[in-house]
């Protein structure tokens, strides 16, 4: 699924929805160097990523190059619940990459040229850092929906709206880089998959002041990509039992100015009014929502005949 927005960067494409909401027991995990970047084979296209890093760190000298979670594509897989009927789970694949791999190809001038023409979208975007976002709609308690204006001192997408997002962080569970010598690599895959989880809600937490305990646990809708800089993000579904306006306070007690200036809580009617201004990964987030909502609506047609 592909869609266009009015200006540019709003284009984006759902790489996996899960109308469901997938809890974290139906996500997995696959994590390995098999998932990670492959260097482009011109080597001035390869010397570029660090001449745009530079650029970046002359801009702003406080640019940090943290470990990030690379997106390598994504495996659907049945099994039996405790009725004994089938349901469907996803396995993400990860691998490791950087900021600063990041920046140079995703965010490089000449990103387009690290693309290899390919159906597949793994082979797509071999040579790119791919550093999977994540991104929360956050209902409020009445029905509303919380975004973000960015902050205009940011490189990317200054003055647009998001949800509440950055990136789950491999080094809040320990990962520097892939380790040969774990001794029980499933723990490790499974404190990779919790991270996911935990990555969005410390997230929400950071961005908007609302403590993590008024937040349901979330739910996994999808994973969407915007056309310019073919960046991905997961995005994941969450109640809050606070209701708008006590949300706006909590944010203009915690937020420091940086990356948003505001916070809006708005209905799905006015979400549709902001996808003109939305970074195309975040406008992919809407159709992730909207293919939710649908789908619960029709299993309460059901219920209800």
């Amino acid at each position: 699924m592909a869609a266009s927005g009015a200006y540019p960067g709003t284009a984006f494409k759902i790489l996996l929805s899960c109308p469901d909401g997938l809890p974290r027991s139906r996500v997995s995990v696959k994590f390995g160097r098999s998932f990670d970047r492959i260097p482009h084979p011109d080597a001035a296209l390869e010397e570029s990523i660090s001449e745009v890093w530079d650029q970046s760190l002359q801009r702003n000298p406080y640019l940090y190059s943290g470990t990030k979670f690379r997106y390598g594509g994504n495996a659907l897989h049945y099994k039996d619940d405790s009725d004994h009927d089938l349901e469907y789970c996803v396995s993400l694949h990860l691998g490791l990459t950087d900021y600063r791999t990041f920046v140079g190809t995703n965010l490089n001038p000449l990103w387009e040229f690290f693309l290899v023409p390919s159906e597949d979208d793994s082979v797509h975007c071999q040579h790119l850092s791919d550093a999977l976002g994540n991104g929360a709609i956050v209902e409020t308690s009445d029905k509303k929906i919380i975004v973000l204006q960015r902050s205009y001192n940011v490189a990317d997408y200054p003055g647009y709206y998001v949800f509440p997002g950055g990136h789950s962080e491999p080094q809040e569970i320990g990962i520097m880089g892939h380790q040969t010598d774990e001794e029980d690599f499933a723990s490790l895959t499974e404190r990779v998959s919790q991270e996911m989880f935990d990555g969005v809600i410390r997230e929400v937490v950071e961005e908007t002041g609302v403590p993590a305990s008024s937040l349901t646990d979330p739910v996994f809708i999808g994973v969407s990509r915007r056309e310019v800089n073919v960046r991905p993000t997961a995005f994941f579904f969450t109640k809050c039992n606070i209701d708008s306006s006590g949300v706006s306070e909590l944010y203009s007690r915690a937020q420091d100015g940086y990356e948003s200036t505001k916070l809006y809580t708005v209905s799905v009617e006015e979400l549709q009014g902001m996808r003109q201004r939305m970074p195309g990964c975040h406008n992919g987030g809407i159709a992730l929502y909207e293919l939710m909502r649908n789908a619960a609506k029709k299993s309460e047609d059901v219920i209800d005949e």
